[in-house]
């Protein structure tokens, strides 16, 4: 039954792919292990006295914490660098190289998939305007997930990594990283066939298959035409809504639940992280609707589509 998945995932220029999710749960996993051990052992820590700034798991609590970059930093460095080396030569002399034949402009591959640092652009480039899915969503993301640090000004937990004092902050970071990233491009790469048709792993890729879909903007669904103007207010109603409601119930919810935290991070950086977190949960949000109930776009604009 995952006979397509697996002639899919053994070609060699997908193994890459499967390379980044075992790295990618790997190190998710052993990030979380080592934040929960630090939290039991500052939770350990004596009663009224200072929780240490670095810790260490019980086992290497013996270990010096400093050593000297020459020559014991510099010979792991290089002995890990001559370990890529091999795993490079071995892999390039046991997998074939993915040639197709050469390019000609009046045969195009189908679908014709961006390299798979791309597929994620490429699988939003479905539920978004180009200008969208292309240069606004990719540079919030990427923006978003590098001014964390700077949105929290939390002073516990410093010099330790920790989740109990992090959890917004890490959790939002895995869910802009794994799913907004990582997973578009496992669809692109495994679920996505013939004319950037849906398959799912136990379905055949029928490069004939026809599906019969109509995708239709928001406003249509309540019978108003797209490219009018109640169809502009309506979809500004509804986006500028979801915006406004989003933040006031973020701030309600903050004041209710962490007033102090609250009062530490002051409005601009309230502001500013409810924005980008609220951006960020509307791409999955879009990505359910268009799946579910085929609507292309929310907002429709001379300018851009939302």
């Amino acid at each position: 039954m995952l006979r397509n998945l697996w002639l899919i995932a053994s070609k060699p220029d997908n193994l890459p792919i499967l390379g980044l999710l075992v790295l990618a749960v790997l190190f998710t996993w052993l990030a979380f292990r080592v934040a929960l051990a630090n939290d039991r052992l500052r939770r350990q820590a004596p009663a009224g006295g200072p929780a240490p700034d670095v810790l260490y798991p019980p086992a290497e609590a013996a270990a010096p914490r400093k050593v000297h970059t020459w020559p014991y930093l510099v010979r792991l460095e290089m002995l890990v660098g001559m370990a890529v080396v091999v795993v490079l030569f071995v892999w390039s002399i046991l997998l074939e190289a993915p040639l197709e034949d050469p390019a000609h402009p009046n045969v195009t591959p189908n679908p014709a998939k961006a390299p798979w640092y791309f597929l994620g652009l490429q699988e939003l480039l479905v539920y978004f305007d180009p200008w969208i899915a292309g240069v606004v969503l990719p540079t919030l993301i990427i923006v978003g997930l590098m001014v964390i640090p700077y949105l929290d000004n939390n002073p516990r937990g410093n010099g330790c990594y920790t989740f109990a004092e992090r959890r917004f902050e890490i959790l939002t970071f895995c869910f802009g990283f794994l799913v907004l990233w990582v997973l578009l491009i496992v669809i692109g790469t495994f679920l996505r066939g013939p004319g950037w048709m849906w398959f799912w792993p136990w379905q055949e890729l029928d490069p004939h298959r026809v599906v019969a879909e109509t995708n239709r903007d928001l406003t249509e669904l309540i019978g108003i035409r797209s490219g009018t103007l109640p169809a502009f207010l309506l979809g500004m109603l509804i986006s500028v809504g979801y915006c406004a409601a989003a933040g006031v119930w973020s701030y309600r919810w903050m004041k209710r639940r962490m007033p102090a935290t609250l009062a530490r991070i002051g409005w601009t950086r309230f502001v500013v992280a409810a924005a980008l977190f609220w951006t960020m949960v509307a791409v999955p949000v879009k990505i359910v609707l268009r799946l579910t109930m085929h609507i292309k776009y929310v907002w429709v604009t001379p300018w851009f589509n939302i």
